[in-house]
C-alpha cells in the first residue's frame, strides 16, 4: 500500500526544525564571538570544527523552511534583545530538560526533592522569559510565519558573522 505524502512539512516537524535552527544559531553566534579569545590551538581547532558543522547544519535545515506551512506578517526585532532573551530562553529550557533527566537517575529521596524544587524554579524562569519575549514581540509563538521568518533571519545573521 503506497502512502501519499503532502508536499509540505507537518506542523510538529516544522516546530522541531524551528527549535533546532534557533538553538544552533545562538550557539554559532556565541562560538564566533568568542573564538578569538581561545588561545589553545587544539581547542581553537575544535571551535572551528564546531562552527563549520553548525554552519552546515543551518544551511541544510534552512532549506526545509520553504516547505513549512505559512501565515502571518514579518516584523522587525531588536537583534541584541532578541539574541540575549533567546539565549536565556534556550538555557532555561535546557535546564528543565537536564533536571528531568537527572530526576530519573536519582535514587536518594532528599536529592530527588531538591531536584524537583529546582526544576520547578527552572520551569518558572522559562515561563517568565517566554512571557517577556512574547510581550516584546520577540517570540511570536502563535504566528508560525513570523516565527520561521525570525529563525531564518537569526540563522542568516549567524552564518554571515565573521570570526
Amino acid at each position: 500500500m503506497k502512502h501519499n505524502q503532502p508536499n509540505h512539512l507537518a506542523w510538529h516537524e516544522t516546530l522541531e526544525v524551528h527549535e533546532l535552527v534557533v538553538f544552533q544559531s545562538v550557539g554559532l553566534m556565541k562560538l564566533k564571538k568568542f573564538i578569538g579569545e581561545v588561545k589553545d590551538a587544539e581547542l581553537r581547532a575544535l571551535y572551528e570544527h564546531t562552527i563549520k558543522g553548525l554552519e552546515g547544519n543551518l544551511n541544510e535545515l534552512l532549506r526545509f523552511y520553504s516547505l513549512a506551512p505559512r501565515e502571518g506578517e514579518e516584523d522587525e526585532r531588536n537583534t541584541d534583545t532578541g539574541f540575549f532573551s533567546g539565549d536565556l530562553l534556550a538555557f532555561s529550557k535546557t535546564a528543565v530538560r537536564n533536571y528531568a533527566i537527572a530526576i530519573t537517575e536519582t535514587a536518594t529521596p532528599a536529592l530527588r526533592q531538591t531536584l524537583n524544587k529546582q526544576m520547578q524554579n527552572a520551569i518558572n524562569t522559562h515561563e517568565m522569559v517566554f512571557t517577556y519575549m512574547y510581550k516584546k514581540g520577540l517570540y511570536p509563538a502563535y504566528d508560525l510565519k513570523k516565527l520561521l521568518q525570525n529563525d531564518m533571519k537569526i540563522a542568516n545573521n549567524a552564518l554571515k558573522m565573521r570570526y
